[in-house]
């Protein structure tokens, strides 16, 4: 198991699940910063498919993100939840399905079950931490 500095020194592609469109969001700041540390990031949310987010496209799952990025030989690396805790097992068999390096699920947001399917599966998993504030604690 990395820990968050060798996670976040290690990844390069962030998918941000439920990632909005309205800037006051808290999903909205973080992937505004991790774009100004020189991450990519790829915006998952069905509701807005299709359209654009912080200049990047958005997929409507980790599958089809992953389909696509896959034509220019691009892994995601970390899946970064913004998603109430019940709804991160499927994101987990997600990540998972599309071989992901870590399972990231922002604060406040924990489940014990879809920790231990994606460590199992051999993903690092980060519960209730704000990739933001870790990157901007490390970067101190």
């Amino acid at each position: 198991m990395r820990t968050i500095a060798q996670i976040l020194k290690d990844s390069k592609t962030i998918a941000i699940v439920g990632l909005s469109n309205k800037p006051e969001r808290a999903s909205f700041g973080v992937a505004e910063y991790l774009q100004q540390q020189g991450y990519r990031i790829i915006p998952v949310n069905p509701a807005y498919e299709g359209q654009d987010i912080l200049g990047e496209r958005v997929y409507a799952d980790l599958q089809a993100a992953a389909d696509a990025l896959a034509t220019s030989g691009t892994r995601i690396d970390i899946v970064d939840c913004f998603r109430k805790s019940e709804d991160i097992p499927p994101l987990a068999r997600d990540a998972i399905a599309i071989r992901a390096g870590c399972l990231w699920m922002q604060l406040e947001i924990e489940n014990q079950a879809a920790a231990d399917l994606a460590r199992a599966a051999g993903l690092d998993v980060v519960m209730n931490h704000c990739l933001k504030i870790e990157h901007r604690a490390l970067s101190a």
